[in-house]
């Protein structure tokens, strides 16, 4: 799976936009349909992105773009004439406020027809987007509802709307949130989501950070996100991205203590050993997991080789 460290969202309907999303250092696009499109220009918007994306090369970036609610009068035109015109070029579509299994397999459903119509062996993952009360609930089932879910993405201003949190900020995206609350607000949310996205094997995506005038703000809110196991962060402004991305990438000692992990584990499994020791800790198979993945994803960013050196 293609990495999501940072996703920048842009409106479906300011192609100029897509342009610099597209030689930002962002990981992923997401080219939006939903909230930061007017009603008026909802079908106007979905030409741009079919232009935008049969137009460009956006074969370095992971290709998102965000339908309406599958309960507007949007959402199926938004994959129907979307998916048809440019299917190809997308990795997965970003599916707003999922409240059930129900709405996933509609999804799915559909692109089944589209890719069997149209002939194509490339499947178009579903990123299911988590933002109400009743989709929190549901998340574990959700999570397993179709094998297209490729994420889970918190979206924490109506995840607040549904459950009638207070309002601080102008954005409700992450702001101010220590002034009315003794610790991390969202901390529960989060981590359930969290869980059912590696239970099942998926990535896991924290909602966006509205003052992209506050770096410090930011970093706090990665920080968090990435202790908690999330995979990356939306972002809502090009000025965000250095900050998640350099958040959501191993550093140089997160990759030396791996290497020191699978080296001695390395060790220990041609001494036919079970657990080991490294600087005096004791080292388990979670702990090697762990460093695996760690390992893997710097192999990936920063073309480290196949194999440590023991």
């Amino acid at each position: 799976m293609k990495l999501r460290r940072t996703v920048l969202s842009v409106p479906g309907h300011l192609e100029k936009m897509h342009d610099k999303a597209l030689n930002s250092s962002s990981d992923a696009t997401m080219l939006d349909l939903e909230d930061s499109v007017p009603v008026d220009m909802k079908v106007d918007a979905r030409s741009r992105i079919i232009q935008s994306l049969l137009s460009r090369d956006w074969s370095r970036k992971t290709v998102l773009y965000r339908i309406n609610g599958i309960d507007t009068p949007f959402g199926y035109r938004d994959i129907l004439e979307v998916v048809e015109a440019v299917g190809p070029v997308i990795d997965a579509i970003v599916v707003p406020k999922i409240c059930n299994s129900g709405d996933v397999h509609f999804v799915s459903r559909m692109l089944d027809g589209i890719e069997q119509n149209k002939g194509w062996d490339r499947r178009i993952g579903i990123e299911a987007s988590i933002e109400t009360a009743i989709g929190l609930e549901a998340v574990s089932e959700i999570a397993r509802a179709s094998d297209r879910i490729q994420t889970l993405v918190f979206g924490v201003a109506d995840y607040s709307a549904s459950i009638g949190a207070r309002l601080v900020s102008l954005s409700g995206h992450g702001e101010k949130e220590a002034e009315i609350y003794p610790g991390h607000r969202w901390h529960f949310a989060m981590s359930r989501i969290v869980m059912a996205a590696k239970a099942n094997g998926l990535q896991a995506i924290d909602a966006p950070y509205g003052d992209f005038k506050d770096p410090e703000g930011l970093k706090h809110s990665a920080d968090m996100a990435c202790a908690l196991g999330y995979d990356g962060k939306w972002a809502i402004h090009p000025d965000q991205i250095d900050i998640i991305n350099q958040t959501f990438s191993p550093s140089c000692e997160d990759i030396e203590r791996a290497r020191k992990v699978l080296d001695a584990h390395h060790q220990a499994t041609i001494k036919g050993l079970g657990a080991v020791a490294v600087e005096g800790r004791m080292v388990d198979q979670a702990t090697v997991r762990l460093a695996g993945l760690l390992w893997e994803q710097a192999r990936h960013l920063r073309e480290l080789p196949a194999t440590r050196s023991s």
